[in-house]
């Protein structure tokens, strides 16, 4: 726990400035939330396929397959909604 609600306060201030401004999400392709809400990771996207192109192009024999899928992903939710209408949802109600 926190020694004060100031604490709690300061800890998640914190938490939030880290995970929209630094963490890197694998949901929306490896870029920041505050990014990806900005409009600013089409550009940081682009410059990765390239990137990844001009590798595999120079160093073909590295690469077994596909490179990552670097297209800017679609619609995300944080909390999505659920079908609890599907039998296996409900049933297990």
């Amino acid at each position: 726990g926190f020694a004060t609600k100031t604490d709690a306060q300061a800890w998640v201030k914190s938490f939030a400035n880290w995970y929209n401004g630094e963490h890197l999400h694998s949901a929306i392709r490896f870029v920041t939330p505050g990014a990806r809400h900005a409009g600013h990771d089409r550009a940081t996207l682009a410059n990765r396929a390239m990137l990844y192109a001009n590798a595999r192009a120079q160093n073909p024999e590295r690469w077994s397959g596909k490179t990552r899928n670097w297209q800017p992903a679609g619609p995300v939710w944080l909390n999505p909604e659920t079908e609890i209408s599907a039998p296996e949802i409900r049933d297990a109600a």
